[in-house]
């Protein structure tokens, strides 16, 4: 198949499949998926990721906003929904094991990653057409999808990983069938989009991307602004 006749989401895939791969070998999702990650590293990912999700879904709302048909108003309408409600219960019961108070969280502001991937998000979100706006949310879907999914396979019956519940919602039924919903919008519109469209999708895309590497690493890192 020529990369002329792929789907976009297929061609973005393969042009990142390394960086896919440096991502779930990177320490963070390693120790994770051995339930080795320290406290310290999870807490500093936990606030970062709230604080992360908030924008996340401030983005999915401006895209939402942007769609081509009522359908796709309505799926990102709810997915903004989802990121900003439904996984900050997630948060709520991490945060109450893990002895992070809300004032905690209010008082830590964003990592230098977190910010950088939340102004992405939303000037790709509010500036760009519909279709390069929604390809830079996508792997944020995608990704921890298949990495939730790879550590989930590695886990054994039995095992007392602190971290399974984290790890199940990313490799759940439910989050497996939005993330296909996802992917089958972008595929969608990029089909009738112009090539130049075409590329910013898959530009934005890999961003995106590597974002989330950077991510992962700054939670390891547990990085702070380098200058107050």
């Amino acid at each position: 198949m020529t990369t002329q006749m792929m789907r976009l989401t297929a061609q973005a895939w393969q042009q990142n499949s390394a960086l896919y791969e440096k991502t779930l070998a990177h320490p963070f999702n390693q120790e994770l998926a051995a339930g080795t990650l320290s406290n310290e590293r999870f807490r500093h990912y936990m606030v970062q990721d709230a604080h992360y999700l908030e924008g996340f879904g401030r983005a999915l709302a401006l895209v939402a906003a942007k769609g081509w048909t009522a359908d796709h108003v309505v799926q990102f309408a709810k997915a903004a929904e989802t990121a900003i409600i439904v996984e900050r219960g997630l948060h709520a019961d991490y945060f109450s094991a893990f002895g992070i108070s809300q004032a905690d969280f209010e008082a830590a502001e964003r990592s230098p990653t977190c910010e950088h991937y939340i102004s992405f998000l939303l000037r790709m979100a509010a500036l760009e057409p519909f279709e390069v706006g929604l390809a830079a949310l996508l792997p944020c879907f995608w990704i921890y999808r298949e990495v939730g999914k790879a550590i989930h396979a590695e886990q054994h019956e039995g095992a007392n990983n602190p971290y399974a519940a984290w790890i199940e919602t990313y490799a759940s039924d439910d989050f497996d069938a939005a993330v296909d919903a996802v992917i089958a919008a972008v595929d969608d519109v990029a089909e009738t989009t112009s090539a130049r469209n075409r590329a910013a999708m898959l530009q934005a895309y890999q961003r995106s991307a590597q974002l989330e590497w950077m991510f992962w690493d700054s939670a390891y890192q547990r990085a702070k602004w380098p200058i107050p």
